[in-house]
């Protein structure tokens, strides 16, 4: 048991006589790709379970989010997070608007709106909130923020699918939110995304920017990407979503079992989620005080790597710090951000973790203090 090799996820998947007979179909109707049947239907049953009334599916989360910057027309400066995985802050460049990065909340990592506020100028034309670890930002004072001074609110809810507060789905917040359907995620496709919106109208637009701007058979009216969906990943996920709420389940019990094991460890910190939440349980994220607790972040990881148990620095370093934006961005400038990026490891989380593999990785925790 020791030497088994233990990875920060593993992907859930349904099983196999499930998703062959999911696919069957394919080989009969030789529609592959291009929003076919399977396709469709994913749109369908994601819209029931997230309870939006509307989604558009992509190959991954990053081009669901460029896509619908580039559909709802955005220019000027995004307000975001530089405690957030490179895809967040590359989709703003990339598309040509400039990334501004606002502080945390030390409760829950995700963006500060009193810090958001005071980075709004005349140039602000959208603010791009991620909610970390699936810990929901606060929408309520965003939302105010953001209709205050007529901005966009374009959240990244990667780590967020199935969330709900207070009854209410987390893809409905904002004027639109991103997922990632990435393998690592609680929901997966395989590889995958998804962007649910407030305005109807974006759904024909979103389409035709993932299908190289083609408006017709003979008109090519925007220059757009390829960002559709294979019928083989919308397939996955119809069968991964039959079995999500169980997984959710298992990934709750991995999550409390950890909780027994380092809650009340001075120099730990452990997330429970906030009150009213349907949480997901994403991930499971733990800070170290080194000083406390007698052992750095950096020391526990090194622990943990030694006996083959692979943990994540998530997120480390800082966007802000990246190599391909120096001299860019000054991370002093987001002081709580950068201790989290410091203190923060993320502890191996899957659904099938046994109690027993929970047990040792707590015990090499622990035993990283000397």
């Amino acid at each position: 048991m020791d030497n088994e090799k233990i990875l920060v996820t593993r992907s859930s998947m349904p099983p196999f006589e499930e998703y062959c007979a999911e696919i069957a179909p394919l080989w009969e109707s030789h529609w592959l790709t291009n929003m076919g049947e399977k396709h469709q239907a994913l749109e369908e049953a994601l819209e029931t379970y997230l309870e939006v009334g509307d989604i558009a599916l992509f190959t991954n989360g990053h081009n669901a989010l460029e896509c619908v910057f580039e559909a709802m027309g955005l220019r000027g400066k995004v307000i975001t997070t530089p405690f957030t995985f490179a895809s967040t802050t590359h989709a703003i460049v990339r598309k040509g608007l400039e990334p501004v990065f606002a502080d945390i909340r030390e409760e829950d990592f995700t963006i500060d709106p009193a810090s958001v506020e005071r980075l709004i100028d005349d140039e602000t034309c959208a603010i791009v909130p991620v909610h970390v670890y699936g810990n929901l930002c606060d929408v309520d004072a965003i939302q105010r923020i953001a209709d205050e001074h007529g901005l966009k609110v374009i959240y990244d809810a990667a780590h967020a699918f199935g969330v709900f507060r207070g009854g209410v789905s987390a893809a409905t917040f904002g004027d639109a939110s991103m997922f990632s359907f990435h393998a690592t995620k609680v929901f997966n496709t395989i590889e995958g995304g998804a962007v649910c919106f407030r305005d109807p109208s974006l759904k024909v637009l979103l389409d035709q920017w993932k299908n190289f701007g083609i408006t017709g058979t003979e008109s090519v009216e925007y220059v757009g990407g390829n960002a559709k969906m294979n019928e083989f990943c919308a397939a996955m996920g119809l069968c991964n979503l039959r079995h999500v709420d169980e997984e959710i389940e298992k990934r709750r019990h991995v999550a409390e079992r950890y909780w027994e094991r380092l809650e009340d460890v001075p120099g730990v910190r452990v997330f429970r989620p906030a009150q009213g939440v349907r949480h997901n349980y994403a991930y499971l994220p733990v800070t170290f005080s080194a000083n406390e607790f007698g052992a750095s972040r950096d020391d526990v990881y090194a622990a943990l790597m030694a006996r083959d148990i692979h943990p994540r620095k998530y997120f480390y370093p800082l966007v802000s710090d990246y190599e391909c934006y120096a001299g860019r961005f000054d991370s002093s400038e987001t002081p709580v951000a950068r201790r989290a990026a410091d203190e923060v490891l993320t502890l191996p989380m899957y659904a099938d973790l046994r109690d027993d593999q929970i047990d040792l990785i707590c015990d090499v925790v622990l035993s990283a203090r000397g």
